[in-house]
């Protein structure tokens, strides 16, 4: 059996609160190890207790505050086909404020990987929105995670979405020591190359499956600068599109990889699990 590593779950999301336990029982039995990311400080804080609870396993945790989640407001859950339960229709974000030392305090535990995710979102920008404050106030947050980073001297794991160029306009002025993961990478391989340049992986995950579109990408990344991840409860590979994504399921996005890049699954499997142990420090 070969092994694989989910590199960007959310089973510390409430999607799982019911069967967390379950899911993260059935990724680890099938030889998948998996890196909960917290997207604020209550689900970073669960990352890290879930990651304590199977210490000598591998399941571990990385910490961070999701862009999105610097504004109090809500938004709609834009997945039609999904039918699967979440805690309502609706995702609410708190408005959180970057508190350096409380995450400090989660980054320095052992079991915690990397920071993240953390990164920008001009994607959710609204009608009235003071758009240049709140891409500053992103980029502000960013650049403390990036001292955080450097501090604890663990990789990051960034989101990115609508805001490539800022992105690395930002890193080429405080590019962290340890570099990590682009995740969900989906801007072309123009711009990938531009972060490959700089040291970065590119994270991907069940969108490569929804379409040839991403085929390109996955031809000319190197498949030593790929991780794979599901970023579940969401973007569940096809034939799952639709339904609560779990870690059980990354081995639709290394297979989907291997088709595209005319490789053997277990080369896939073999060259991104290798990738993810060495940024996170655990090869």
């Amino acid at each position: 059996m070969s092994s694989l590593f989910d590199t960007h779950a959310h089973v510390n999301f409430n999607a799982f609160r019911k069967d967390a336990d379950e899911v993260l029982r059935r990724a680890l039995e099938a030889g998948i190890s998996v890196t909960n990311v917290g997207s604020q400080f209550s689900t970073s804080r669960r990352a890290v207790e879930y990651a304590r609870k199977y210490e000598g396993e591998a399941v571990y945790a990385a910490v961070g505050l999701h862009p999105i989640q610097l504004r109090d407001r809500t938004f709609e859950h834009r997945d039609d086909e999904s039918d699967w339960e979440l805690p309502s229709t609706e995702i609410r974000t708190r408005g959180e404020v970057f508190d350096y030392d409380a995450y400090l305090e989660l980054a320095r535990d052992p079991r915690t990987v990397a920071i993240g995710e953390v990164g920008l979102d001009y994607h959710h920008f609204e009608e009235g929105d003071d758009v240049e404050m709140m891409k500053d106030e992103q980029k502000s947050v960013l650049r403390g995670f990036v001292r955080l980073a450097d501090e604890v001297g663990k990789p990051m794991i960034i989101h990115c979405w609508d805001a490539y160029d800022d992105l690395l306009s930002l890193l080429d002025e405080v590019m962290p020591e340890k570099r990590g993961i682009i995740h969900s990478f989906i801007g072309s391989y123009k711009t990938a190359k531009k972060f490959l340049d700089r040291g970065w992986m590119i994270g991907i995950n069940g969108i490569a499956t929804y379409s040839d579109s991403y085929d390109r990408l996955i031809r000319e990344v190197p498949l030593d600068r790929i991780v794979v991840e599901t970023d579940c409860p969401y973007l569940a590979p096809v034939p799952h599109k639709g339904e609560r994504n779990e870690p059980l399921l990354v081995k639709l996005v290394a297979e989907k990889v291997a088709a595209v890049k005319g490789v053997p699954y277990s080369d896939v499997a073999k060259t991104t699990t290798a990738n993810a142990r060495r940024i996170f420090g655990l090869a």
